[in-house]
């Protein structure tokens, strides 16, 4: 990692006490997370120094997260996502930094997603505003280790202004992203074909992501919606809600009235994406 001989200017009690945290593993097994001083090159006392002197600091107008989008991860594969800000200063904007965490607080993280690069790369939009663009990869089984790091995290943002005493934003709490673990759902509805009036069965299976087996499997007692669009629409409608069993195992029956398609519709939480069953098919004699 690169050190930059540099003072810098930090906003938020918050972020000044970031900077006694080193990013190493924590003594008491706990995750330390990277600081000012080793992304920027300022210690502490620098940039207490600095924030007295500084006329301006750097202000971040925008964060963006994996395009606004929540990341969701399977069992195995890497997930490699943008994070991006958009800083401006009256010098113009040298680095920025972004990552993600997960815990009570600074001090108290499980779970730590930084980016890819030691240096952001800064497009500048005018001679004070630069947008800046860093990369994540997160690997479930590593990373993400426990199935409970699932669900909100906190956002750290972070610009080095292009001014002689390298006024820096850094802020562990600008803001909050989703991590979820990746769900599935199938349906299957029989008999098929079937004569009008008599009972279809439709089952089904809503299974999630286990981070700590790296195996799919069912999400228990979680409502789920029936849905069904006839053969010739486009709009499913929802027949009626049912809960998946302790395997996550989905069970009803209708009566047959037209031909269509037939299909399980989860609304998802905030540690599971929504999803939705391909449509099976039933022909209506």
């Amino acid at each position: 990692m690169r050190i930059r001989a540099t003072v810098a200017a930090v906003t938020g009690a918050l972020a000044l006490s970031a900077l006694a945290v080193p990013a190493v593993q924590a003594a008491d097994g706990g995750i330390d997370k990277t600081t000012a001083a080793e992304r920027f090159g300022v210690s502490r006392s620098a940039m207490s120094t600095a924030a007295a002197a500084a006329d301006e600091l750097p202000v971040v107008s925008k964060v963006t997260i994996n395009g606004g989008k929540d990341i969701v991860l399977g069992t195995t594969a890497a997930k490699k996502f943008t994070v991006s800000l958009t800083a401006s200063h009256s010098a113009g904007i040298q680095d920025a930094y972004i990552d993600l965490w997960h815990g009570k607080d600074v001090d108290n993280i499980d779970g730590y997603l930084p980016p890819n690069e030691e240096v952001a790369t800064c497009t500048a939009v005018n001679a004070t505003t630069s947008t800046c663009k860093l990369t994540i990869t997160a690997v479930p089984g590593s990373d993400l280790y426990m199935n409970s790091l699932a669900g909100t995290w906190h956002v750290t943002a972070a610009v080095l202004a292009n001014d002689e005493v390298g006024s820096v934003y850094w802020n562990d709490y600008y803001g909050t992203h989703r991590v979820q673990r990746l769900s599935k759902l199938t349906a299957n509805a029989a008999p098929e074909p079937v004569k009008k009036g008599k009972t279809i069965t439709v089952t089904g299976k809503l299974t999630r992501a286990n981070w700590e087996t790296r195996k799919y499997a069912g999400y228990s007692t979680q409502p789920v919606k029936l849905q069904f669009r006839k053969k010739n629409s486009n709009t499913y409608t929802t027949v009626k809600t049912v809960k998946t069993n302790s395997k996550g195992d989905l069970k009803t029956t209708v009566k047959a009235t037209v031909d269509g398609y037939f299909r399980w519709s989860y609304a998802g939480t905030s540690t599971t994406p929504a999803v939705n069953a391909a449509g099976d098919f039933v022909d209506v004699k």
